[in-house]
């Protein structure tokens, strides 16, 4: 009743103080207690107050609990005028309903109640049910026994899902009290009668067995039985009746214990149950904490996961063992036997008696001895309600069979960690794609590998001033290019040292060293996009640094995030565009084509992969904050290098340049790095007819590479691609004047100093122009040089045509195709 209601007891047999709160019903201190007194200390119940207690005892809720306290008291104590039952409320608030009030938090009747658990200790004894704690043991037991004059008596307890008595006593006749819900006796059984005197261990008698039915329900939650009448009489209906009339009320407290017990051993099995998700998240591709909830009433448990490829279960738990992926795999079809049938059905199988089922193999059994009672198979489903596994129990413990109870846990076990079980296999499958992948970036590094050599020998001169290298190096007239390819990581460390970043940032210059060789080595050999591509688009960021005053447009992080963007904006570039990667149906468009800019992101991934290489982590004593941010930074300039993307912010960066540059605001900044990404990008339209020149026939072989393989493919290459189409000096042309013009406009209009690149683009703009006859006439020659076209540039230069291009005189130009272009 206490558990039932939850909020009041009338009766308790002095409690410590910490067990009374929020359980006290007191009388008015104008009462007497002396007849309740006077009762308690009788050694028999009167009926009036027997019946009060029984009337007590089968209230199941804190509704019916008012009306019967006061029922009772006032049954007790018929001169009593007023009985106030006071309900508590949050900590210390003592309600009553009728009448409507609060007892006054002090005062005599507040005082009384800290004093003692009741005014009145009414002592509830009932020869069925007992309330008092310091009965003995050996009191308890005779309590039916009393009352039937018995030998011995016990209480056989029936499951309500599947009518099962606790008690392994499965004889016809008990299943027929509890069908019919009458009484039999020893002669109704006679037939079973050595047996049961067997286990109970005496000679039986005479024998009395009572159907104890719920008062809410009707159904028959208990058998009552009574064995060996004293004096060798039999039990009379007098006997029936005395048991009726001890659970005519306690039959209620009865099943409210048996649904707490219900109700604690579900929180049990919740809890495993979320244990196991716990195990399952904590630990994701380990099976065997699947087991540990399922065995815990069961002999043996396997768990199989179903190979939708081999159409076989494959065993991950087996007889309560985990399986190694060291031992030889247990696999069995999953359309034969009971785990077969379950997941092909998707229907869970509760057989309670496995040797007479058609599905089931007594081979097994048979050569090892072992005896299988029943099982319980079920399937384990996914999100989508597609069947992953099955599970399998064999012979419950504490009980003939498997019940409803076991049914409802293993469908709650099959939904829940189902899911987890997928999520788990799909982690598998990712950590095995990055143990893929990291062993092939493993073999890609191993090839790409810096030795301690190389990073000594670059590092043995010590950085060189900028100065050194070239008088003219820091001048937009300067040609990259020029340099011969085994000095310009050292060139690249110049710079950085040049524009403060080592000591700004405290990079390692072995750290630093490492870095730049790696990235070098991290470019393939197409004719334009390789490593002297990235050096001179490196050193032109280097120049607008020097002459534009970046300093006062960007942050400091920002320009370092510009120039390793620039160097490492093109790495592992193919020689093709991302249309033929998206046309050609690449591992690389696989990967990125759904975000677009397919060749960039995959530049991106490299760069990180060369930053996470042991050695090579420039940014490695940066703050979390400022690491994430320069990551960032670095991914968004390398996706700016895509001129779609260019195209698409175009207008954005002409309205910036109208309105006026913010440096306070982060889109302004975001713009402006992306802009001049793009410049340096195309910065060889900035030097030189002869570069440009040069340049342009670089960029031409590779695009007629890629139109060769498009039409290997069986497509049709864009005008530019194809050889036999292009007509480079117009290409040109159209390039220069709605791409390269455009941005170095656009440059020029924020920062004065870079109008002297507008001016170079636009001269040799006129220059393409004034040569493309000598293109008509001869055409593209076989070996695709442009070489003849420098015949008529000196001859226009010997005119005073051009400005000076002396900086990409110095022999190295020339012999870009010797492999000096990396």
């Amino acid at each position: 009743m206490g558990q039932a209601c939850g909020h009041a007891l009338l009766c308790r047999s002095q409690p410590p103080s910490s067990e009374i709160r929020g359980q006290q019903v007191f009388l008015r201190p104008d009462e007497s207690s002396a007849p309740a007194l006077t009762t308690r200390q009788s050694t028999t119940l009167s009926e009036q107050l027997q019946d009060a207690l029984l009337r007590l005892a089968a209230v199941t809720d804190a509704r019916s609990l008012r009306a019967a306290l006061q029922d009772s008291v006032q049954e007790l104590l018929p001169s009593t005028e007023c009985v106030c039952v006071y309900m508590l409320e949050g900590v210390s608030r003592l309600l009553c309903d009728d009448p409507p009030h609060e007892l006054p938090q002090e005062g005599k009747i507040r005082c009384v109640l800290y004093v003692c658990v009741c005014v009145c200790f009414c002592v509830c004894v009932c020869f069925c049910v007992c309330f008092i704690n310091n009965l003995t043991e050996s009191d308890r037991e005779i309590l039916l026994q009393q009352q039937t004059r018995s030998q011995c008596c016990c209480l056989l307890l029936v499951s309500e899902d599947n009518h099962q008595l606790f008690c392994q006593l499965m004889f016809g006749r008990f299943g027929q009290v509890v069908e019919k819900k009458k009484s039999i006796t020893l002669q109704d059984i006679s037939e079973e009668r050595r047996q049961l005197s067997s286990m109970l261990g005496c000679e039986i008698s005479s024998m009395l067995c009572v159907p104890v039915a719920s008062r809410a329900t009707g159904q028959v939650v208990a058998l009552a039985c009574a064995f060996n009448k004293q004096g060798g009489q039999r039990h009379t209906e007098a006997d029936e009746h005395a048991i009726q009339h001890c659970f005519c009320y306690t039959s209620t407290v009865l099943t409210s214990t048996l649904a707490f017990q219900k109700e604690q051993k579900l929180k049990v099995e919740c809890q495993a149950l979320l244990q196991v998700a716990k195990n399952l998240f904590t630990h994701l591709g380990k099976f065997f904490f699947l087991s540990v909830p399922l065995r815990e009433e069961r002999t043996f448990c396997s768990v199989f996961l179903l190979d939708r490829v081999s159409h076989e279960l494959v065993a991950k738990v087996f007889d309560g063992g985990v399986v190694s992926d060291e031992e030889k795999e247990f696999r069995i079809p999953a359309d034969q036997g009971i785990a077969g049938h379950v997941a092909t059905t998707g229907q869970i199988l509760n057989i309670k008696d496995a040797y007479s089922h058609p599905l089931f193999y007594r081979g097994v059994d048979d050569s090892t001895g072992f005896r299988t009672r029943n099982i319980l198979c079920f399937p384990i489903k996914d999100e989508n309600n597609e069947v992953i596994g099955v599970a399998e129990l064999v012979n419950k413990m504490n009980g003939p069979w498997f019940n409803r109870f076991d049914e409802d846990l293993a469908t709650a076990f099959s939904i829940y960690c189902g899911i987890s079980i997928a999520h788990s296999l799909l982690y598998k499958k990712v950590h095995e794609a990055q143990f893929r992948s990291h062993l092939a970036n493993e073999m890609m590094m191993y090839h790409m590998k810096v030795s301690e050599e190389e990073v000594t020998k670059l590092l043995v001169t010590g950085i060189e001033p900028v100065m050194e290298i070239h008088p003219c190096y820091a001048e937009f007239t300067y040609t990259p290019r020029s340099l011969p390819d085994d000095t310009t990581p050292l060139c690249i460390l110049s710079m950085f040292e040049d524009m403060g970043f080592i000591t700004t940032y405290k990079i390692d210059l072995n750290t630093l060293a490492r870095f730049c060789l790696m990235v070098k080595k991290g470019y393939r050999d197409p004719p334009y996009h390789n490593w002297m591509h990235a050096f001179s688009v490196s050193h032109f960021c280097y120049l607008l640094y020097k002459n534009l005053g970046l300093s006062n447009y960007l942050e400091d992080i920002e320009i370092l995030a510009l120039f390793v963007s620039c160097m490492c904006h093109d790495l592992d570039h193919r020689g093709t565009n991302n249309s033929f990667q998206v046309a050609s149906q690449s591992v690389l468009a696989a990967l990125y084509s759904s975000e677009g800019s397919v060749m960039e992101r995959h530049h991106f991934a490299q760069a990180i992969a060369i930053l996470n290489t042991f050695g090579c982590n420039i940014f490695e004593k940066f703050s979390r904050k400022d690491y994430q941010r320069v990551l960032d930074l670095i991914r968004d300039i390398i996706l700016a290098t895509d001129l779609a993307h260019h195209l698409r912010i175009f207008k954005d960066l002409q309205k910036m340049a109208d309105d006026g540059y913010n440096p306070k605001s982060q889109t302004h900044r975001s713009m402006l790095l992306c802009l001049l990404m793009t410049s340096c990008d195309l910065s060889d339209q900035t030097k030189g007819w002869k570069t440009t020149r040069k340049i342009a026939e670089l960029i031409y072989k590779e695009f007629f590479s890629q139109g060769d393989l498009e039409k290997a493919m069986g497509n049709r290459p864009s005008e530019m691609m194809d050889r036999e189409k292009a007509y480079i000096p117009e290409l040109q042309i159209s390039f220069m004047e709605h791409i390269a013009m455009p941005i170095y406009k656009l440059l020029s209009e924020l920062f004065p100093e870079a109008t002297e690149l507008y001016e170079r683009v636009a001269a040799n703009r006129e220059q393409w122009t004034k040569v493309s006859h000598k293109f008509t006439i001869r055409g593209l020659p076989s070996n695709n040089s442009l070489d003849f076209l420098d015949q008529e540039y000196e001859l226009l230069q010997s005119q005073g045509a051009f400005g000076s291009d002396d900086h990409c005189l110095n022999g190295c130009l020339e012999d870009a195709e010797g492999g000096r272009g990396q």
